[in-house]
């Protein structure tokens, strides 16, 4: 499966221009890709005024990404703020090819920027079925927590969309990798570049490492850039049935 990587920057709270900026920016390549990954909310930056960007799951942005899903004949997913009886969501949404939908309510809300103040955290895990491949999407803070991310549903590609921020960088490396690492199977993660609205600084390092925790993308690290990164299923397969390390994992329970 062939991914591009979509590291961008973000025009704070402004819906329109990010999606006519971002159409632009994948024009050339995304008619090569299967999947085309977004950052976290993609529309807007990572804002806490929800109810000046918030859309609904029939709104512009939705069907933006179904146009352009059918007019390169490739899903296309990343997060945006959605307003859904009463609360907003912090929502990955993935479309496919044919117009179906899944989505994913980030779990772990992030804090130290107030966002459990002004969106609700989502409960459900969520696996997605595409071309043969199955998708566990997360969404940014999600990375910090193992115990979520554990893959007991033998997906074969862990999802990680962010505005991650630049003091902090070096810990969005390190545990993409070890994700990676730990439960056998790729780890994407897409992260913006630029300043957003509250001046804080983001420097990418969006990345693609393979079950081994080897890095496989051809990023600009610091830029605004695309890249395309082929996924090999085989390789996931033929590594566990050689190592079998996930059939040693500890037993546990989720508690919401």
């Amino acid at each position: 499966m062939k991914v591009l990587i979509v590291q961008t920057t973000l025009h704070w709270e402004q819906p329109e221009i990010n999606r006519t900026h971002i159409a632009k920016l994948i024009s050339e390549k995304a008619s090569e890709a299967d999947l085309v990954v977004l950052p976290e909310m993609f529309t807007s930056g990572f804002t806490m005024n929800p109810k000046l960007v918030a859309e609904t799951m029939l709104g512009d942005t939705i069907k933006w990404m179904r146009k352009l899903s059918q007019q390169y004949q490739t899903a296309i997913t990343g997060s945006l703020v959605i307003l859904e009886n009463g609360h907003y969501y912090n929502r990955l949404v993935f479309v496919h090819p044919n117009g179906d939908i899944d989505q994913y309510d980030k779990r772990h809300t992030f804090a130290l920027a107030r966002e459990h103040e002004h969106y609700t955290a989502g409960t459900q895990q969520v696996i997605i079925n595409y071309m043969g491949w199955r998708i566990c999407p997360l969404i940014c803070y999600d990375l910090r927590f193992p115990v979520w991310s554990r893959n007991t549903q033998n997906y074969d590609i862990l999802l990680y969309v962010a505005n991650w921020p630049e003091p902090r960088v070096n810990a969005w490396d390190a545990l993409l990798k070890a994700r990676a690492i730990e439960n056998m199977s790729y780890c994407v993660g897409v992260n913006r570049v630029g300043k957003d609205g509250n001046d804080h600084n983001y420097v990418g390092h969006s990345g693609v490492y393979d079950i081994l925790g080897h890095k496989i993308d051809k990023l600009i690290l610091e830029s605004e850039n695309v890249a395309l990164v082929t996924l090999e299923k085989e390789q996931v397969q033929s590594t566990r049935d050689k190592l079998r390390f996930l059939d040693d994992m500890d037993g546990f329970e989720i508690i919401n």
